[in-house]
Formats: C-alpha cells, sequence, structure tokens
C-alpha cells in the first residue's frame, strides 16, 4: 500500500495554543486522524498508554519540560515516527541528543510547507518501522512455533521411544491425515501427554 494512502494517528503534545491551531490546520482530517492534542507531559504519558500513535510530535518546551524524556521513551517502546521541535537557538544540542534514537528535530519558526515536508518524512519512517515490526511479529512467532513443535517432539521421543526423525515424520504425517498445522498437532500431543 502507497503510504500515501494511510490515515495517520497523530499526538501532538503542545502546551501553545498558536502552535496548536497551526497544526489542526495542517493536519487535515483526509489523511490524520485522529489527531490528539495534550498541554502536558503526563497527560501525553497517559493518552500513549491508552493509545499506539504513528506520529507523536511535541512542542518543546512543555511547562518547564523539554519533552525529550518522552521522545526517547516512545521511541524505545513503540514503532513511532517522533518529532521534536524546538527554538532554533537550541536545535543542535537537541538534535545530538535525538537522532540516535531516530527521532526529528526541527527549529522554529518554521514554514507551513517545512512542516508538511517532516510529516511526510514522518509518514516514511512510520511505513519503514511498521513493515520492521511485523517481520519482528513473524519471527517470533515463528520461533515460539518451532518451540512447541520441537517440545512435542521430546514427549514423542521420550514417551515412545521415537528417534528425533521418527517423531518429526509422525507430527508431519498427523498433520497432513488431519490437513492441520504442525504446530496444531504439536499442541494437541503436548496437551494429551501432559
Amino acid at each position: 500500500m502507497d503510504y500515501k494512502e494511510r490515515v495517520y494517528s497523530v499526538l501532538v503534545v503542545s502546551s501553545s495554543e498558536k502552535f496548536n491551531a497551526t497544526l489542526k490546520e495542517l493536519l487535515s482530517s483526509e489523511r490524520y486522524s485522529p489527531v490528539k492534542f495534550k498541554t502536558d507531559i503526563n497527560s501525553a504519558n497517559r493518552e500513549l498508554l491508552e493509545r499506539k500513535y504513528d506520529f507523536v510530535i511535541i512542542n518543546s518546551p512543555i511547562h518547564n519540560d523539554d519533552g525529550i524524556r518522552l521522545a526517547i521513551e516512545v521511541t524505545a517502546t513503540k514503532s513511532t515516527a517522533v518529532l521534536v521541535m524546538v527554538k532554533d537557538e537550541f536545535y543542535l544540542t537537541t538534535y545530538e541528543r535525538v537522532s540516535p534514537f531516530g527521532i526529528f528535530a526541527l527549529p522554529k519558526p518554521t514554514t507551513k510547507q517545512i512542516l508538511m515536508l517532516s510529516f511526510d518524512f514522518m509518514a516514511s519512517m512510520n511505513e519503514r518501522l511498521s513493515k520492521l515490526e511485523k517481520k519482528t511479529t513473524s519471527l517470533e512467532d515463528r520461533m515460539h512455533e518451532i518451540r512447541i513443535i520441537n517440545r512435542a517432539k521430546w514427549i514423542l521421543i521420550e514417551k515412545f521411544k521415537m528417534s528425533e526423525e521418527e517423531a518429526h515424520k509422525v507430527i508431519e504425517k498427523r498433520a497432513m491425515n488431519a490437513s492441520i498445522t504442525k504446530r496444531e498437532v504439536a499442541e494437541d500431543i503436548i496437551n494429551t501427554n501432559s
């Protein structure tokens, strides 16, 4: 699916009404939905516990907090693209702090065009992160399936004195005859011999 077709969920963490009004205008509902605004770090953290967002945009500072720790925590636990916006004089130090975590930094003031371009970069990043997350999940599922099948083989080996090759063939043949997966056969062996 082309990322232009996707609709992205957005959490904006900003205590500036002017900034929030600008983003409400830019984040059209056709491409960005839902768009939630939080004015402090604590309410943003609560929101992130309730729901995963594709984008998190942090307008620093937020009530005496630079939002950097929040940005790093989001990228450590979720496949979310994060943008931290800071005053121009703090941009370089902020960039140096956040870039190792894959967080975008943008100096302000900025233009609407630069913001829209940043959202496009975030969309690209989000697509890449989503694909990596799917691959990781798929690999973890496959590893779990292998462990279950191996556990069933060991039950057959110990209980029925089969070789590993014989146990493997028994699981394969049962799966084929019953038109079910080897994992389902293995789970049945485990359940009936526990």
